[in-house]
């Protein structure tokens, strides 16, 4: 923890690595883009977001064994680098093939700034003010995912070329890495025993862990795949145009991040397992609703509530786990994110479920997920 009066002045480049980690949500853009362009089946076009989520199951456990050798400011200025590289790459040459590996490389990044991100964050600020800044950190990461659609579009109608949104993210990483490395940071050791993958999988056999865990994978699905299927669905079943139909998913942002400060307030008064079954049954409708809206306007109006209302579920189901096994904090925060490789294996089988029939028969899988937390939320409050 810095105690430094002036912790608000060297938190800044910190919060800005969260805008940093907000870039794998280019996915939803990339994939529609990458689609036309390259003439992709939806199978085929899903495989993008699998190339980013998948690292967060792969990497999560061995980066923070990495991390406690050389430092949390260090490895996430690593993660920002390659980023930078994931983007610049694809906008450089542009074909298929290196925007997999270019969105592989954002991948790796982002699970790298995730494990390092929120870490070093609590080292920046004084303990007591640490809540307020994760929740600030969330509206921070919010915020680039809602602008990018538009950014996209104006650079696209601007200058023709969607791609100079690759070029913009990749210059403020960089200089989000520049303004870290100048940035003094005094480190709080970990005193805890180092977690590794055994230790981490060893706790799936516990019941409460392995339903939690899952229920991680199932949010996030549900998060990357109404990202990267909303504008499909918008244009193929409520016959929008492509770029209304594109911005949809800034109205489901939008809703995130309204969502995270409404959360942060609620839970000061309500509990965090009913307010849990709250949002699960909201979830769920909001989702029904969006796949039978009659119109447009009542599609986006939903996108919106879904992103308002799922918002919480993350971090609602991270922290009873943590509260649940406080003393094994290091192996469950290693799984937690693990499982956000969800988004990595969700999407890809809408997208096959969508050629197999139609996209909106693909949103079932959506209702399958919100269904599971549903379940979950209610297990939570019995135990």
């Amino acid at each position: 923890m810095n105690t430094n009066k002036n912790y608000r002045v060297i938190a800044i480049p910190v919060l800005l690595s969260f805008f940093v980690m907000s870039f794998c949500d280019l996915v939803g853009i990339g994939l529609d883009n990458a689609k036309a362009d390259f003439e992709l089946s939806n199978t085929l076009a899903q495989l993008i977001p699998m190339a980013v989520f998948v690292w967060f199951f792969l990497l999560s456990v061995p980066v923070g064994v990495l991390q406690q050798r050389i430092g949390k400011r260090n490895m996430l200025n690593i993660g920002m680098i390659l980023t930078a590289g994931g983007l610049f790459l694809p906008f450089v040459f542009y074909s298929f093939p290196i925007l997999m590996v270019g969105f592989a490389l954002l991948g790796i990044g982002n699970t790298i700034i995730q494990v390092s991100a929120n870490p070093l964050l609590i080292d920046v600020v004084p303990s007591n003010r640490a809540s307020s800044f994760l929740s600030f950190s969330q509206f921070v990461k919010a915020i680039g995912s809602m602008i990018a659609p538009y950014l996209a579009t104006y650079l696209a109608i601007r200058f023709g070329n969607w791609k100079l949104l690759l070029l913009v993210f990749a210059v403020v990483s960089l200089l989000s890495v520049l303004w870290l490395h100048l940035t003094k940071i005094n480190e709080t050791p970990s005193g805890e025993s180092k977690a590794t993958l055994s230790s981490c999988l060893r706790l799936l056999k516990v019941g409460y862990v392995a339903w939690m865990v899952l229920g991680i994978f199932f949010i996030v699905g549900i998060d990357v795949g109404i990202n990267s299927t909303s504008g499909q669905f918008l244009m193929e079943k409520m016959n929008m145009a492509a770029e209304p139909a594109k911005h949809g998913r800034s109205l489901y942002f939008f809703g995130k991040m309204a969502g995270t400060f409404l959360g942060a307030m609620l839970l000061t008064r309500f509990s965090s397992k009913k307010f849990f079954i709250v949002s699960s049954i909201g979830t769920l409708l909001a989702i029904i609703a969006f796949i039978y809206s009659a119109t447009p306007s009542f599609a986006l109006t939903f996108m919106f509530l879904i992103g308002l209302i799922c918002s919480n579920i993350y971090p609602l189901i991270f922290s009873l786990s943590i509260k649940r096994y406080e003393n094994r904090a290091s192996e469950i925060s290693g799984l937690m994110i693990m499982a956000v490789s969800g988004g990595a294996l969700i999407p890809p089988i809408v997208g096959w479920v969508s050629d197999l029939s139609n996209v909106t028969i693909a949103m079932y899988i959506f209702l399958i997920c919100a269904g599971y937390l549903l379940f979950l939320s209610v297990y939570a409050l019995k135990k």
